[in-house]
């Protein structure tokens, strides 16, 4: 895949979508702390450059050539580059940026999304609660909002019928794109995962590489 120069997809209503992001919470100098949804849990990375409100400009949305073998509406995930593209017609695809599985969680094979949801609802585990009682307002389910951290939209990836349990979701930390930062799941700023829940179906193709 080749990059060329950015211009807007005037087709897709969901471009008109635009979300607050909230400011990072930081623990000591440039480390940060997030949550993990898989692994359910607060986590903090040593960033290699200074973050900002959001991520680095060449995480920010593009359209690319591809000259790939992936018919129009698959999904392709490059993990190593941190990147997710929606191809398209006539030889190009969307590029966004994306927070992929940390060392160790990282995966790679070929899945379909199985099920979409709107704001989906977040529901802190036991041990969260332990950790942090501030969240057992939350025991029956953190409803879907700008403070939910799956974000936005979720994608569900399921292999043939059996929910693999990983997802492609929104996040209200934006500052962790371009980063390996989960236990798998990939993460997107709220706006990119509205535009791709819009385009992407039940069924779409999703290639992790």
């Amino acid at each position: 895949m080749r990059n060329v120069l950015a211009r807007p997809l005037a087709s897709s209503a969901a471009l008109a979508v635009v979300l607050a992001t909230l400011t990072p919470v930081t623990a000591q100098a440039q480390t940060l702390r997030y949550f993990d949804p898989v692994q359910r849990q607060l986590v903090t990375i040593q960033p290699h450059q200074s973050h900002q409100r959001g991520p680095a400009p060449e995480y920010r949305r593009h359209i690319v050539a591809y000259d790939g073998p992936e018919a129009p509406g698959t999904i392709i995930i490059d993990s190593q580059n941190k990147f997710l593209y929606y191809t398209l017609p006539d030889g190009e695809a969307i590029r966004y940026g994306v927070g992929v599985g940390r060392e160790g969680f990282g995966w790679t094979g070929e899945v379909r999304v199985g099920a979409k949801a709107d704001w989906p609802t977040w529901t802190p585990p036991k041990e969260m609660i332990e950790r942090e009682p501030r969240l057992v307002e939350y025991s029956g389910g953190m409803p879907g909002g700008p403070d939910n951290p799956l974000g936005a939209r979720a994608l569900y990836l399921f292999d043939g019928n059996k929910d693999t349990m990983y997802r492609i979701h929104g996040t209200n930390e934006p500052w962790t794109i371009g980063y390996n930062v989960s236990s798998g799941c990939i993460r997107m700023m709220n706006h990119d995962v509205i535009e791709l829940h819009y385009l992407a179906k039940v069924g779409t193709k999703v290639i992790v590489r």
